[in-house]
């Protein structure tokens, strides 16, 4: 029984230091927006509009494109794009706008 009770720790341990592929790629859009920020070069030009510095938190540049005072304009597809507040939006898997609370 303990050799079977090691052998299955021994897996879960393995599966638990695999580590993620290198996420730069994706076949929906053909590039992976980082999750938390977004650099204004990231953005289509059309949106790279109203930019300015993130001085209360991490010194890092973003544009909002009128999306209002403390908010970030995100860009995850052609069809998927919006505001949240300031490193608070993300991609997920499908592209899709997301925003933490």
């Amino acid at each position: 029984m303990k050799t079977i009770g090691l052998a299955l720790l021994g897996c879960v341990g393995f599966l638990s230091a695999c580590f993620a592929a290198d996420l730069r790629f994706s076949s929906a859009s053909g590039l992976v927006i980082p999750v938390d920020w977004q650099d204004p070069s990231l953005l289509p030009p059309r949106f790279r509009n109203h930019c300015s510095i993130d001085i209360n938190t991490t010194d890092r540049r973003y544009c909002s494109n009128h999306c209002g005072l403390d908010y970030q304009l995100y860009y995850c597809s052609q069809i998927s794009f919006g505001c949240c507040h300031v490193g608070r939006g993300y991609c997920d898997w499908d592209n899709h706008l997301r925003c933490t609370p």
